[in-house]
C-alpha cells in the first residue's frame, strides 16, 4: 500500500479551511501550515529573527509578538516586502509542514497539506496531487469583503496578491468547487476519499 501526501489549496476567500475540516471529519489528518506559519514566528524564533532584522522592532507587539496587522499592511501594499517576508518564512514553514507529513504518513494512506500559498511558493512538486478549492471571482470578493470586514477594493487588492484562482484551477489535479453550499462541497470530499481509497487498497 502506497501512499499520498496532498496539497491543499485555494484563494483568500475560497473557503479552503472549510474544506480541511471536512478531510478531517471523515478521519484524513489535515496539516496545517498557517499553524506552523504562527508557530515558526514565535519571539526568539529563527523567523522572528529574521523578519525583525528585515523589519524592524516597529512591527513588535509589547509582549514581544510581531503585530499581524502592522505586518500585513506592509506586505499587502508593496510587493517587494511581501516577496522579501515570503523568501524568510517559506523555506521554514514548508520543511516543518513537509516534516509533520511524513511522520503522520507512516500511520495514514493518504495525508493532506493545507497550504494557501502553493503554486506562489512554487512548492508544487513537494505534493503527489494537488487540490484547489475554487469559487468564481465575485463570490470569492463577496466573502472576502464579509469575512474581514473590509472595502471592496482592499479586497481585491488582497485578492491580487496571490495568483488568480483561475490559474491555480487549471494547474490542480483535483477542483472542489466550493459555490454551491457546504453539502455539495461535503459530497466532493466523500467522492475524492472513495478514488483515493479504491485506488490504493
Amino acid at each position: 500500500m502506497s501512499q499520498l501526501i496532498i496539497g491543499l489549496t485555494g484563494g483568500i476567500g475560497s473557503g479552503k479551511s472549510t474544506v480541511a475540516k471536512l478531510f478531517r471529519k471523515y478521519g484524513v489528518p489535515v496539516v496545517d501550515v498557517d499553524l506552523i506559519a504562527r508557530e515558526v514566528v514565535e519571539p526568539g524564533k529563527e523567523a522572528w529573527r529574521k523578519i525583525i532584522e528585515h523589519f524592524g522592532e516597529k512591527i513588535l507587539l509589547p509582549n514581544q509578538q510581531i503585530d499581524r496587522k502592522k505586518l500585513g499592511n506592509i506586505i499587502f501594499q508593496d510587493e517587494k516586502e511581501r516577496k522579501i517576508l515570503n523568501e524568510i518564512t517559506h523555506p521554514i514553514i514548508i520543511r516543518t509542514a513537509i516534516e509533520n507529513a511524513k511522520e503522520l504518513e507512516k500511520k495514514n494512506s493518504y495525508v493532506i497539506v493545507d497550504i494557501p500559498l502553493l503554486f506562489e511558493s512554487k512548492r508544487e512538486k513537494l505534493f503527489d496531487q494537488i487540490i484547489v478549492v475554487y469559487v468564481p471571482f465575485a463570490i470569492q470578493l463577496k466573502r472576502l469583503m464579509k469575512r474581514d470586514q473590509i472595502s471592496k477594493e482592499e479586497a481585491i487588492r488582497k485578492m491580487k496578491s496571490q495568483i488568480d484562482l483561475e490559474e491555480k484551477k487549471k494547474k490542480a489535479d483535483i477542483v472542489i468547487y466550493n459555490d454551491k453550499g457546504i453539502e455539495q462541497t461535503e459530497e466532493q470530499v466523500v467522492k475524492i476519499i472513495t478514488d483515493w481509497q479504491s485506488k490504493r487498497f
